[in-house]
């Protein structure tokens, strides 16, 4: 199978007249369906439940984006089965016959793509830049998939041996489930399925309940790739009662998460214990949160450094794991680079996404709860510079938020808060702006801007984070070309979208014939 060397997909950034010509037509189009119904989706039948699972508008929630029949345990048995039957076909098919169902994906992805943009828009609430990144991921996920897989088709190379043919081959492991988030619900849903399916897994998918029709359409795009019944499974439900059920299953070979901490470590804990007829242990990959830093010194371009972090922490409203939750910035460059923050952040719009503002409302009730709280808490740990309170206005709209004065160790200097709020911590020095970059417990993603050299190489060596990045932002990993994941109790480090990835889904079988 031959196919072209694999490139990222450009991002929109609707600059020109005609991309916003064309994404307002795709938003028209997208509000006319407002309000469809889809059912499961089991072993390539439709299945429809009494229960329904409800989509709105984060920016108007009194809209309902769409519908979904919502799993109960017994659909979760049947899509697990479903999985398991369509496994030895799925698995004995060669390998460019499966790239190539990847590769059908995401040209038809790519020729969607203004129309899963506006779905994301007013589904999840990103505006029109960030749904684009979002879908350029997706594909990126699926190009980027197909050709890695056709790496481990031919084993792995192992040295001769006098009077023996040996040889190390891969093996997929069977059926397993994909549980996604609503952050990036194409690209991280995409990812997380594309990567098992395409070395021969089957899966069960029970995507984010804020994001349930984003997941539908993703299906589309996979039947009609020619992916056969039963290799996934869509599977909309509550975490707690399907997502649980499918984690403690003895057939459940492997689990592929991203989420939240809490979540993610009830789900380790359950998956370890070994349930009745079980023959395996199954992996549990988990990418889970972040409370991630960017240290500014005194040799920084601030003008940089201040338009890195402003993209880095409000970038969709600061729901992001990789996104810039707290500031380090060195005692001598505090006050000038406070005043460009400050300046920059003031300026930011904030608005219904479809209008395309710099920042949409935040996903969800919860959510808007959620950093509320933390707002409140933050006006007790802190000073308050900018932003703090919900917006008027039907939607989940807050403001830039900046507190300064920010003890290293306050909640809010050290709790995972997914949202618009930037916490300022001054240091003394370089030095102790690395200690306190790493006094978390998570280790996902870190900056530092400096001119440095010798700050700069201690960063590669000491800060202590899976993804670091040198006087750029810290958020907008791409695939293939910054392999995404974290240390410490950020996850267990997959790197998605890097070589390595595709093998968490496989085994590997050495065999020796002596001649």
């Amino acid at each position: 199978m031959t196919v072209e060397p694999f490139r990222n997909q450009p991002v929109e950034t609707f600059a020109t007249p005609e991309a916003q010509a064309a994404m307002r037509h795709a938003l028209r189009e997208v509000r006319a369906r407002f309000g469809g119904h889809y059912p499961l989706i089991i072993g390539g039948a439709r299945v429809d439940t009494p229960r329904r699972l409800v989509s709105t508008n984060p920016s108007n929630p009194s809209e309902v984006v769409g519908t979904t029949a919502q799993a109960g345990a017994a659909e979760a048995e049947a899509a697990l089965e479903a999985a398991w039957k369509a496994f030895p076909s799925w698995s004995a098919l060669s390998q460019e016959a499966r790239s190539r169902a990847l590769l059908k994906a995401a040209a038809i992805l790519k020729e969607r793509r203004r129309e899963f943009e506006a779905w994301m828009v007013y589904e999840i609430g990103k505006n029109w830049v960030e749904a684009s990144a979002d879908v350029a991921e997706a594909i990126d996920f699926l190009e980027y998939y197909a050709r890695q897989a056709i790496r481990y088709a031919a084993g792995a190379p192992v040295y001769p041996y006098p009077n023996e043919d040996n040889e190390s081959i891969y093996l997929p492991l069977g059926a397993g489930v994909v549980i996604a988030p609503w952050n990036f619900p194409l690209a991280i849903l995409t990812g997380m399925t594309a990567g098992p399916l395409a070395v021969g897994n089957t899966v069960v998918v029970k995507p984010a309940e804020d994001t349930v029709v984003l997941a539908a359409k993703l299906f589309e795009v996979l039947e009609a790739a020619g992916l056969p019944p039963g290799v996934a499974n869509f599977l909309p439900g509550l975490g707690e009662e399907v997502g649980a059920y499918l984690v403690a299953h003895p057939r459940t070979r492997f689990i592929n998460f991203t989420g939240s901490l809490e979540v993610g470590l009830k789900i380790g804990e359950a998956a370890a214990r070994l349930a009745p007829g079980q023959r395996w242990i199954k992996r549990v990959f988990l990418e889970l949160g972040g409370k991630d830093a960017i240290i500014v010194d005194e040799s920084a371009d601030l003008a940089a450094a201040a338009a890195g972090i402003i993209q880095s922490a409000y970038g969709f409203q600061g729901q992001k794991c990789s996104a810039c939750s707290r500031l380090i910035v060195v005692e001598p460059v505090y006050e000038p680079l406070m005043e460009q923050l400050l300046e920059r952040a003031s300026r930011l719009t904030v608005g219904p996404a479809e209008e395309n503002p710099d920042l949409g409302p935040l996903a969800s009730a919860q959510q808007a709860e959620t950093v509320g709280s933390y707002l409140k808490v933050g006006q007790e740990e802190a000073r308050l510079r900018l932003g703090g309170e919900r917006l008027e206005g039907a939607g989940f709209f807050f403001p830039p938020t900046i507190f300064d004065r920010v003890d290293p160790e306050a909640r809010i200097a050290q709790e995972e808060i997914f949202g618009p709020v930037l916490s300022v911590i001054t240091v003394p020095d370089f030095n102790t702006a690395l200690e306190v970059a790493n006094g978390t417990r998570y280790g996902l993603t870190g900056g530092v801007y400096s001119r440095n050299r010798d700050h700069l190489e201690k960063a590669r060596r000491e800060f202590h984070v899976g993804n670091l990045y040198l006087n750029r932002k810290i958020t907008g990993a791409l695939v293939g070309v910054q392999p995404f994941g974290g240390f410490n109790l950020s996850g267990t480090d997959t790197k998605a979208g890097g070589p390595d990835y595709l093998l968490n889904f496989l085994q590997m079988k050495s065999i020796t014939e002596r001649w």
